[in-house]
């Protein structure tokens, strides 16, 4: 199967997921070939595992119980959501209500979600940040340091919130709460197996961040002070946990204003284990929202292997593996409902997993990719487009519309992942 399979000494990473001469390997537990994956976003799985608002451990297994079942065994997921709830466009619960202080309901459902992914010998990329507003991330960290409310995209605009988030690499106090809080999370000890997270193998690596950018804008090139902020942040999880793969959760080029000499700076430090891209075809413009045609698919997969193709030599370079940890395609006809068909979704998952497997079959550096996302079970409600609380979780988080890019249990989408995930 495709799942066929540096962080510290030989002997002891052996025990966990690790880099060694460029590709990926598992914890010997799990096997000692070069690893090759189709992985998931599945974002909500810690509230899924909690024992409060949101919970639902019933669904929680089945959910993993059936990525199991189709070959997905990488997980990428939200420790949690920062801020207090009734924020528009963000997902609720949140995890930390104020600096510091945290629904414990929800961290003892992460480490429930860390038992459960343990048993069935899945792993998780667990990321701690994020650059947009859908889980307050940058913009509430910069609140609780002072700064005036974030703007929110879908009232205010694309434009003023990045002119906002010029803010983050400046504010020293902002980064300053940011390390606090990786510090709790990273030198965590899981209360339901007593083992420090610094010793699960079902962690497959720390990401400091969710499409972290550095937002310059004119005379405010943060550039500089984005890659100290990784290089920085990187070395403050290696102090606390010397065995799991660190990963920045970068989208690559456009994540780096376009800069690609940045892209492969911030993946040069040597605490960081691997390099990250993501492709979203509609998002870019590569492919309308009106109705997408088959050109519209011709013309995203052509870009897309552009995009692959100028990382390459970065990876190459460093010696380093490359994981495509977020891609999406539409549903047909840009439809968000479950009963539309997903042909041309169908057929840029293909492209996409293909590039995995020709790099599997000549021992390449792709290592590996996570689609986005995994809505599994759920039922969004008939009534609406968006989000509201009570809600069932999907792969689209609250700022998006429910179904935009969530592949459900029942999608024709699911056997090509089989076929991929289990070659």
């Amino acid at each position: 199967m495709l799942t066929f399979l540096g962080c510290n000494s030989p002997d002891t990473r052996s025990a966990y997921w690790h880099v060694r001469d460029g590709q990926i390997y598992p914890p010997a537990s799990i096997g000692s070939e070069p690893y090759y994956f189709i992985g998931a976003n599945f974002w909500y799985g810690v509230i899924l595992a909690s024992e409060g608002e949101g919970g639902d451990r019933e669904r929680l297994h089945r959910e993993l119980d059936a990525l199991q079942a189709i070959g997905v065994n990488n997980l990428r997921i939200l420790v949690g959501a920062d801020g207090p709830a009734g924020t528009h466009s963000k997902v609720e619960p949140t995890l930390q209500k104020a600096p510091g202080e945290y629904d414990e309901n929800l961290l003892r459902g992460l480490d429930y979600l860390m038992v459960e992914l343990g048993r069935r010998n899945m792993s998780a990329v667990l990321y701690l940040n994020n650059a947009w507003e859908w889980s307050g991330g940058f913009g509430q960290y910069l609140m609780w340091a002072g700064e005036p409310p974030y703007p929110i995209p879908l009232i205010d605009g694309g434009n003023a919130y990045m002119e906002y988030m010029v803010r983050f690499q400046r504010n020293e106090e902002a980064k300053a709460l940011f390390r606090e809080y990786v510090k709790d999370i990273v030198s965590r000890t899981n209360t339901i197996t007593g083992r420090p997270y610094s010793e699960d193998p079902a962690i497959f690596s720390w990401q400091i961040c969710n499409e972290p950018r550095p937002f310059s804008s004119g005379e405010n090139d943060n550039r500089s002070l984005f890659a100290e902020w990784i290089k920085e942040t990187a070395q403050l999880i290696r102090s606390i946990d010397p065995n799991h793969m660190i990963s920045t959760g970068s989208e690559g080029k456009y994540g780096c204003e376009s800069d690609m000499a940045l892209v492969e700076l911030i993946h040069s430090y040597p605490e960081i284990d691997y390099v990250n891209i993501h492709i979203w075809p509609t998002n870019w413009g590569w492919s309308s929202r009106i109705n997408p045609t088959e050109e519209d698919l011709e013309r995203s997969i052509s870009k897309s292997q552009e995009y692959v193709d100028e990382h390459l030599p970065i990876a190459l370079r460093l010696g380093k593996p490359i994981i495509i940890e977020e891609f999406g395609y539409p549903r047909d006809g840009y439809s968000f409902s479950k009963e539309s068909t997903t042909e041309h979704r169908d057929a840029y998952y293909e492209f996409i997993f293909g590039q995995v497997e020709q790099s599997r079959l000549s021992g390449g550096v792709i290592a590996g990719c996570n689609f986005w996302g995994w809505g599994g079970f759920a039922e969004p409600s008939p009534d609406r487009d968006y989000w509201q609380k009570g809600d069932p979780y999907t792969a689209d988080p609250a700022q998006e519309p429910q179904g935009l890019f969530s592949l459900f249990h029942g999608d024709s989408t699911v056997e090509i992942i089989r076929k991929y995930s289990t070659i």
